[in-house]
């Protein structure tokens, strides 16, 4: 799939966790959308609702939602704080998250907890990598709500949310998942884990452009309260006519959360080419082609003395390569200076291929982890 992005031959990109290159269809749809705001007079009414309301349905296809259960929103950030604005925790309960979680899942419960008399904890990292059984064990009593990765950013580890999502259930807490790492490369069933929420950034695993995220909402929050108001997610709100005769309802569904100026007329039709081509593609062969990459190169490095994940405990799109004595200094300047592109995140050299990178890419990836 190299010929679909505009990546120089000379350039070996392993570094979707962190932004993913454009397509060039992504592209053609951001320059065509551009030209509407060239020339605002093709802008019609419908601009403001159809290619939403395309976007919408595409991105509920490929988590098995509804799309009255889907909202359009800039960040990942975004949507967890929409999702705390519409939990209310008693006194004393804990919100837990993971160690070294990326901190647009922190800080949002920090605040909560603050606000409501809650606490934030932590679980702790396992030695053997076995994420789900350390949350299972964590799960007492007090807990009122998880906020979850499907596999942890800084390595991939997995997490068995529809395990966790059980467990929760069970002692009536709450699941808020945030799948930046995941969404797009990896299968997602929201009928299986039945997150109450569930965020994601749209410019890494969606490739779509940055600033175009995504919020699902489960039936049960569709009457929350969004963190803003607009007159685009009101009732009646195609009739630009009558904008000024105010109205207190809201559009049915998890549209009551989207973002003021979701139609993007530039951005948005960018984001419809890549969802498309997503479920064209499907999460599943998008999982088993990057599991294949990433497990060549992760039998190499175990060969050299790196440690690497059980492949059962790590999601195939996402490999961290850890070095027993710490990442060499400079090791991802080193090999951007080749062009070689990765990231280092705590201990491990982070590898996140895609269907870009051929088979040169991982020749001169090992040859060039070889001699580091």
């Amino acid at each position: 799939m190299r010929e679909l992005f505009d990546i120089p031959r000379d350039v070996a990109y392993f570094n979707c966790a962190y932004v993913s290159p454009l397509m060039k269809s992504v592209r053609s749809a951001i320059e065509a959308g551009l030209q509407s705001e060239v020339h605002p007079w093709v802008i019609t009414p419908d601009h403001f609702f159809d290619p939403p309301d395309r976007l919408r349905r595409g991105f509920a296809r490929l988590i098995g939602a509804g799309a009255a259960d889907i909202a359009l929103i800039p960040s990942a950030s975004y949507g967890i704080a929409t999702a705390a604005a519409n939990i209310t925790l008693k006194r004393g309960q804990s919100i837990l998250l993971l160690e070294d979680e990326y901190p647009s899942n922190v800080y949002t419960w920090k605040r909560l907890a603050e606000d409501q008399g809650g606490i934030v904890r932590f679980v702790a990292r396992p030695g053997d990598g076995d994420w789900t059984s350390a949350i299972l064990e964590a799960l007492d009593g007090d807990v009122g709500l998880a906020s979850l990765a499907h596999n942890h950013w800084m390595d991939g580890a997995l997490v068995d949310l529809e395990r966790i999502g059980n467990a929760l259930r069970k002692q009536n807490a709450l699941l808020v998942v945030d799948a930046s790492q995941s969404l797009g490369a990896m299968p997602f069933d929201v009928t299986r884990i039945q997150p109450d929420f569930l965020v994601t950034s749209g410019y890494k695993w969606m490739h779509c452009p940055y600033s175009i995220s995504f919020l699902y909402a489960a039936p049960r929050h569709h009457n929350g309260r969004p963190i803003e108001e607009n007159p685009m997610n009101r009732r009646d709100s195609r009739a630009f006519a009558r904008l000024a005769d105010y109205v207190d309802a809201y559009d049915p569904g998890a549209v009551r959360y989207d973002v003021g100026e979701r139609a993007n007329f530039t951005l948005l039709p960018g984001a419809i080419a890549a969802v498309e081509q997503l479920l064209d593609w499907t999460p599943e062969w998008i999982q088993s082609e990057l599991r294949a990459k990433n497990a060549r190169v992760a039998a190499i490095g175990q060969e050299m003395g790196l440690k690497v994940l059980p492949e059962e405990r790590r999601a195939g799109h996402f490999l961290g390569l850890v070095f027993p004595d710490g990442v060499p200094d400079s090791t991802a300047a080193r090999l951007a200076a080749e062009k070689i592109f990765v990231s280092v995140r705590g201990r491990s050299v982070r590898v996140t291929p895609h269907l870009y990178n051929d088979e040169e890419d991982l020749e001169r990836l090992i040859a060039a982890l070889k001699s580091l």
